[in-house]
């Protein structure tokens, strides 16, 4: 991103000039997106910490961990279309300032039930900063390939996020305390917030008549933290539970009512016919599997490492190292390509990596090294992950009108975090069915059957995402064209 590319003048049929600051912008927005990914995985190597401080035992630690996950994921399209139709700055404002307090209300919690709520309030401030956020850059970067160029940075700000949350975790428990996993957002929360009023203009949906269909954000933010939270449960108290297949169904009636009040509505929160857009719905499915995938590897590694290697936090962080730097590799030469190359020849072998990255971790062993069972693995799925990150957000906002923008980064958003959730579910339940059944007394040599055949489970989720990759356009969209076909697709929602 040069000075030149800055500096580029409008497209043909543009109006408005670009924005001068939007490159600045962009530097903002993805230091808050970042953030908000960091914190879905920096406290993994503070579990320990946590749990002994706060004397929390392993139901009530596991909810550091998904208490924030399920109010993240189960409300991040509600306040995606809320940004559209109320202003995307004031409340991306808002929730910078709720990030702020809440990280710091868990790094002083004096109790346990202290930091699961705060964790569970930090998890509403980023369902409201990672949509807000991605739709302000659609809106500020109106030249379609300068629109590409940044959502390949926010792509892989994913990318690289969802990695360095081990390291950085393991580095500043060990060196400082767990607290300060917390702290850190408090002095970038507070620098965001001072700069974004010099830096993005107020943004709204152009609607003349701003209607806000209540009942269907009710249905489906309802029906998404049912689905969460029954998702991530399953594993502790059974798949076949009462609990757990009256959740499913109860999640399964309200997408149905959701749909049914959605085709009816005259102003409705997610317009069907925005899945007409082709690479929305591949970009959205792709993500979907990446977040399987991801979460689907990373909780099994994060087990093996920590309780079959006996790794400290620190020790576990510079592990993960070797996958965040090729996460960056990834991201970076995913994002200069994909505008030249296409989306799906970048898609396709960022899953192929994965896919081949993960499968290397099906032989880990109780007795392992670093070198010997995860130094390939992590090498290989690192770029791959980075470039998956990129390709797939690309896809899920090419086309999408300015209007619509945090609908769709609602969508995209959604997509992962559900996946996310889903993957470490399925895969805790296989490892621990597993590692039950194995006939050894060693406990080790047990949880190390378990934690194969999560990976295994891992690697079949990297196949359905290599599938969807497939998807995606073959060659370079024209994204003039892409939006002009959207503003058509999109037209009849705004009448």
């Amino acid at each position: 991103m040069s000075s030149q590319q800055g500096d580029r003048p409008p497209t043909p049929g543009s109006v408005d000039p670009p924005d001068p600051r939007r490159w600045k912008a962009l530097a903002l927005l993805g230091t808050a997106f970042f953030m908000v990914i960091l914190d879905a995985t920096i406290v993994l190597t503070a579990i320990p910490s946590i749990q002994d401080d706060l004397d929390l035992d392993v139901a009530g630690v596991q909810w550091v961990l998904t208490g924030y996950v399920i109010t993240f994921g189960g409300l991040m399209l509600f306040f995606g279309r809320v940004a559209d139709l109320v202003g995307r700055r004031g409340v991306f404002l808002a929730g910078v300032a709720l990030f702020v307090v809440s990280s710091l209300l868990c790094g002083i919690a004096w109790d346990g039930w202290v930091l699961l709520a705060a964790r569970a309030v930090q998890g509403v401030s980023a369902a409201i900063m990672a949509p807000t956020a991605l739709s302000i850059v659609v809106s500020v970067f109106r030249d379609p390939a300068e629109r590409n160029q940044a959502l390949g940075v926010w792509g892989a700000l994913g990318g690289i996020g969802a990695t360095a949350g081990l390291l950085l975790g393991g580095v500043i428990t060990s060196g400082i305390s767990w607290e300060w996993i917390f702290y850190i957002n408090v002095p970038i929360g507070v620098a965001i917030f001072l700069l974004v009023p010099a830096l993005i203009n107020e943004t709204k949906q152009r609607v003349a008549v701003r209607k806000f269909d209540a009942a269907g954000a009710i249905s489906i933010t309802a029906a998404l933290v049912l689905l969460i939270y029954a998702i991530i449960n399953a594993p502790e108290v059974g798949w076949g539970s009462t609990g757990t297949i009256f959740q499913l169904a109860a999640a399964a009636v309200l997408i149905a009512l959701f749909l049914v009040i959605e085709s009816r509505s005259s102003a409705p929160l997610v317009p069907l016919r925005i899945f007409k857009i082709r690479n929305l719905t591949a970009g959205n499915l792709t993500i979907l599997a990446v977040g399987l995938t991801v979460d689907g590897m990373l909780f099994p590694l994060t087990i093996y490492v920590q309780e079959v290697l006996d790794y400290s936090a620190l020790q576990f962080g510079l592990t993960s190292a070797v996958m965040t730097v090729m996460s960056i590799v990834g991201a970076f030469a995913g994002q200069a390509a994909v505008t030249r190359l296409g989306l799906r020849p970048i898609a396709v072998p960022a899953l192929l990596l994965i896919a081949v990255g993960t499968a290397l971790l099906i032989t880990v062993s109780a007795d392992g090294t670093f070198w010997a069972d995860l130094f390939w693995g992590l090498l290989i799925f690192g770029p791959g992950m980075g470039a998956a990150f990129v390709a797939s957000q690309i896809a899920a906002l090419d086309g999408v009108a300015e209007e619509e923008s945090g609908l769709a980064a609602g969508l995209v958003d959604t997509s992962f975090n559900i996946g996310s959730a889903l993957g470490i579910a399925i895969v805790t339940s296989v490892a621990l069915s597993v590692a039950g059944d194995a006939t050894t007394d060693d406990p080790k040599v047990a949880l190390t059957e378990g934690l194969q055949s999560a990976f295994l489970v891992a690697t079949v989720f990297a196949v359905l995402g290599l599938l969807a990759a497939f998807l995606l356009p073959g060659k370079t969209p024209d994204p003039a064209r892409a939006d002009a076909d959207a503003e058509a697709t999109l037209a009849p929602m705004n009448d």
